[in-house]
């Protein structure tokens, strides 16, 4: 039986039990993952702490389907495909994604319908599959208000709320990549320091990539704003961790980091330590919720994290075992 996904997780206990659960689930359900583990010679009755779970290669969402049942697929999410093979990420429930990025979102700002969301998001409004678009979307609709929406093409438009426009008491909230962002920041025409500024990664072939020290410099410099914030998320995942500044991002109460040993794959490093970013999301209960990343990082004492790159070209150790 299914395992029953909770969103209001209270303890660090009450985690690692449901992410436990789960695991037991998928090592049984999710045929991918089920394979990978028995390549792995790990015995699943065995484990018995998160740092025992197997990680999933993140290339497997390219390869191969990554589900773990037999329900019809709502809703097929796409990567944005600029380093070839586009990962397909397979969404049998629609309401559990909603449901993820609604509260992770209120988790952090509060309810969406005290802003006002202005999106910069040209280059994924012209394809579809995106995740990241579908979760803006119904941001969007539901702040309830005529002024949030996607500025693709418009700059007068955009322009216009942000010096213009009253915002009856709401907060503004300016969420884009990170190339659009710098192409209002370089005009310096906009005083966005009554704002959230949130940049969601992603030069995606239009700019230079920048460190994000660089990057953040040039966006405040050029943005009147103290702080940048950040979302960390990705087509494999149904959750979103985020950053109020600085890089240093948080998860929400279903989402955990771990990092592990570039070297060494299946180990697990100290806080403090670079190394291989893993995902803990408890929100991909229908897929696989135990993802190794390509994101280099590091995890501190408090529980935050800091993405400080990726691997360069490079396939996960492990990866190979199953990919045909």
């Amino acid at each position: 039986m299914k395992p029953k996904l909770n969103f209001n997780i209270s303890s660090r206990i009450q985690f690692e039990e449901q992410a436990l659960e789960i695991f037991r689930f998928q090592a049984k359900n999710c045929a991918v993952y089920r394979d990978f583990i028995k390549h792995l010679k790990v015995d699943v009755s065995s484990v018995s702490n998160i740092s025992e779970i197997p990680f999933l290669p993140i290339q497997f969402f390219k390869s191969h389907t990554v589900v773990s049942n037999n329900d019809a697929v709502e809703q097929t999410f796409l990567s944005s495909g600029t380093g070839g093979i586009q990962s397909k990420h397979f969404v049998t429930d629609l309401t559990v994604y909603e449901e993820s990025y609604l509260k992770g979102f209120a988790h952090f700002y509060g309810n969406i319908d005290n802003y006002i969301l202005l999106a910069l998001l040209p280059s994924y409004l012209e394809r579809d599959g995106s995740s990241l678009i579908y979760m803006v979307d119904d941001l969007i609709k539901k702040s309830k208000s005529e002024k949030s929406g996607f500025f693709l093409k418009n700059n007068s438009k955009f322009k216009e709320i942000v010096q213009n426009s009253s915002l009856n008491n709401k907060k503004l909230l300016i969420l884009g990549v990170s190339y659009a962002l710098l192409d209002e920041a370089e005009k310096r025409e906009i005083d966005l320091s009554n704002a959230i500024v949130m940049e969601t990664g992603g030069m995606k072939g239009r700019r230079k990539e920048m460190i994000r020290a660089e990057l953040h410099n040039e966006l405040t410099r050029g943005l009147n704003v103290e702080k940048i914030h950040s979302e960390y998320g990705m087509t494999e995942l149904l959750s979103q961790a985020y950053s109020k500044g600085d890089g240093i991002f948080k998860c929400p109460p279903w989402m955990d980091i771990l990092i592990r040993d570039t070297e060494d794959a299946l180990s697990l490093l100290p806080n403090g330590k670079t190394g291989g970013v893993n995902v803990i999301d408890l929100a991909n209960i229908n897929s696989c919720c135990f993802i190794a990343t390509q994101d280099l990082g590091k995890k501190f004492d408090n529980g935050t994290f800091e993405i400080l790159g990726r691997f360069d070209n490079s396939e996960i150790r492990g990866c190979n075992l199953l990919i045909n």
